[in-house]
This record gives structure tokens, sequence and C-alpha cells, in this order.
């Protein structure tokens, strides 16, 4: 057995890779959550690479997806970044003024989320030793006691929300590696999220858990939270928000858009009594304008599962290959 692309895919395969090869030998009490930041005391602590290619896209490029990604994984376990690091790993011959856009797009997007970039790290590999540039990026935020979004506190009858469309990073990355064409709709929705965060918890929303939906989707978000829980998440297909040139993208493509990675999107189980606050809240700020009530928590089986259009229903499983490689 070797490492396949689809190990990195966030879904089936991620899965059988942590349990069988990472845990036994790095397992612990914290690694053990698996949740978006490991949490240590007053303390949130995460790390992410970035691999995409192109390496620069609609939307955003690496610099701005790895800031990005990890001020949001602070964000999705309630706390407030306090510092990056950031460790990249050239190929020789990447041209130095790619990199200067790179480096200047990591800062732009590091002062959007109010985070400062405190240290970092940089290695040279020979040509074809790896593919362009490679990104780590590290953060470090503080919790408070008030407000500590978990899986285990979702309770039946909560509410399932989103804060924009589906799929636009995935399909968008995808796209234009493969050449299609793309029309001027369709960009990475790559974006920091704490001021949507910060607002629901302004305003005293009982938010129970966040997740940022990225690689695995929608779909693995969700049944990550439901195996933590021990309660089922029911999406409604109608309620789901997507552009329409990225929804074409998808049927002419064949992918289900559950499954397709997102950049600059949450997903948050609330309170069903606090579900239209939130919607209101979310939709009132930038990167939430779209924001929508996709599902809630019913009684049954831990897992997911999609109400269609035409009223059927059809269980939501993780995937097993892989749908886009290199995509974050």
């Amino acid at each position: 057995m070797r490492v396949e692309l689809a190990h990195g895919a966030g879904g089936r395969m991620s899965e059988r890779l942590i349990a069988d090869h990472f845990l036994p030998q790095l397992g612990n009490d914290v690694l053990g959550e698996l949740l978006d930041s490991a949490i240590l005391g007053d303390i949130a602590l995460t790390t992410d690479s970035y691999v995409v290619t192109p390496w620069r896209f609609p939307g955003g490029d690496i610099g701005r997806l790895a800031v990005c990604g990890t001020v949001n994984d602070l964000c999705m376990v309630g706390a407030r970044p306090l510092g990056l690091t950031a460790g990249f790993i050239l190929e020789e011959g990447f041209e130095l003024d790619s990199l200067d856009i790179v480096a200047a797009s990591m800062a732009a997007a590091a002062e959007e989320a109010g985070v400062r970039i405190v240290a970092g790290d940089t290695k040279v590999v020979p040509r074809g030793a790896c593919d362009k540039i490679f990104i780590n990026t590290s953060g470090v935020g503080l919790l408070s006691a008030d407000f500590r979004p978990h899986p285990g506190r979702i309770e039946l009858g909560d509410h399932i929300l989103i804060s924009g469309t589906l799929a636009d990073h995935g399909v968008t990355v995808m796209s234009m590696r493969e050449g299609i064409p793309m029309t001027g709709a369709m960009q990475s929705d790559a974006a920091p999220l704490g001021g949507l965060v910060d607002a629901l918890r302004r305003v005293g929303v009982g938010v129970r858990a966040l997740r940022d939906p990225t690689r695995g989707g929608v779909a693995q978000s969700l049944l990550e939270m439901a195996r933590t829980s021990g309660l089922r998440m029911e999406l409604s297909e109608a309620a789901l928000p997507m552009h329409p040139a990225v929804r074409s993208a998808c049927e002419i493509l064949g992918f289900d858009p559950l499954y397709v990675a997102n950049e600059g999107k949450l997903l948050a189980v609330v309170a069903a009594a606090d579900s239209d606050r939130a919607l209101e809240t979310l939709r009132a700020l930038p990167y939430g304008e779209q924001a929508a009530r996709i599902g809630q928590v019913v009684a049954g089986e831990a897992g997911c599962q999609l109400r269609t259009r035409i009223g059927g229903v059809r269980s939501v499983r993780p995937a097993t290959g892989e749908l886009l490689p290199r995509i974050c």
C-alpha cells in the first residue's frame, strides 16, 4: 500500500490515513478531538499546508488562501486570532515577481483579518522537487469561557446554516486548471470569517458548532459533526445556495457540490429559536449576504441525509476517492 491522492481529499481515505497511521503513534486527548484547531486551555492552535495549483486563480492566490484558511480554523472554535506563522517551500526557478505578489496578497489578507504574521521560514528546493510554491501557516488564538462552539453541544431540532453559496472555490480552481471557459461570476470565495463569527457572538445567537467546509465540502463537515454529536443532520436540496455558473459547471463536470471545497464559507449549527436572528445578522455583513438555512438536526442514527427536490431522501456518505486534487 502506498499514499494516493485520495488520501488528501478529506473523505473516507483521509479518515483511514489519520486513524490507521497517525493517531496510533501521535494520538492524545487533544489531537483526538480532530477539531479545526487544538484547544489548549484558553489558547487555540492550528496549522495547515497549501499546495494549490495553479497558485493564482480568480478571486485569490495561494497567499490569500493560506492566511484565510488558518484564520478561519481558529474562528471555528471561537478563538480570536493573535498571530500567524508562515513557512515557504520555493522551487528553484520560481519568479521573484510572483513571490512578491504572494507576499503582498498575504499581507492584505492578514490586514483584513486583523492579524499579524509574526514568524516565518523559507526553504528552496531543486527544480522539480515541488510545484513552484507551497506554504504552511500556523495560527494561535485566544479563547473565552463564554463562547466555545463544539459539535458535542449540538441538540435535536437545531438548525443548520451556511453563510453563502457552495462550491465556488473548488469549481473555480478546477475550471481554470482544465481550461474550461468561466463566466465573470465564477471566482474563489477565499475570505476571512472572523467578522461573521464575532457578529453571531455579539448578538447572543446560541451557536452550538461551527465549521468551515474546505476539503470534503459541506458533506464531510456535517458527517464529522454528526459523528461527534451522535445525531443526524438533514439537508434540504432546494435550500442549498449556489451561483448559477457554479451549478452549471458541477452538472457538466459531474461534481456533487456537497463535496466540493469552500474557502470562505462557514457552517453554523444554531438553536432553532435563534435561527432567524442568525440569518439576519449574517446577511447584513460582507461574506454573509447569501446566508441560508439549509437543514436541521433530526432524530435518527448519527449521520447525514439529503431531502431531494422531489421529496425523496438519500444518505450523504464520506467521499471514497479524489474529487478535486490540489485545490487548497
